[in-house]
C-alpha cells in the first residue's frame, strides 16, 4: 500500500532502523529496555520483533538467505554474535566426587 493511501493513523516506523535495533539487542543481549534511543523507541522495536516472530519472518528470512547463500556458493553463517541467557545453556552446575578428589560437572 502506497504511504498517501495507508488511512488514518502515525505513520510506521522505517523498517531500517527498527531491523538495526533488533540486531543490537541480539548481539549484545542486553533488555529490551536498553536499546539504544538512536534505533526508535525500545517498545516499538520489542513489538515489531515479536510481531514478526508470530508471523514466522525471521524463519522466512533465514531459508531465503540460506538457499541464496547455498546457489551462489558462500556460506558464511556465524552463530558467535548471538548470544543467549545464561539459562539457556540448560541443567545444573555442580561437584560431583570422585578418587582424586570433586571434579565439575556440567
Amino acid at each position: 500500500m502506497e504511504p498517501e493511501n495507508r488511512g488514518r493513523g502515525r505513520p510506521p516506523e522505517q523498517n531500517r532502523s527498527i531491523i538495526n535495533g533488533i540486531l543490537w539487542r541480539l548481539r549484545c543481549g542486553a533488555p529490551w529496555r536498553d536499546v539504544p534511543p538512536k534505533y526508535g523507541s525500545w517498545n516499538t522495536i520489542y513489538r515489531r520483533f515479536r510481531r514478526w516472530s508470530e508471523a514466522g519472518v525471521w524463519e522466512t528470512l533465514a531459508v531465503t538467505l540460506a538457499e541464496i547463500m547455498a546457489d551462489s556458493g558462500h556460506y558464511s553463517i556465524d552463530s558467535t554474535t548471538v548470544r543467549a541467557h545464561v539459562s539457556a545453556a540448560g541443567g545444573n552446575v555442580w561437584l560431583a566426587p570422585s578418587a582424586s578428589g570433586l571434579f565439575l560437572t556440567i
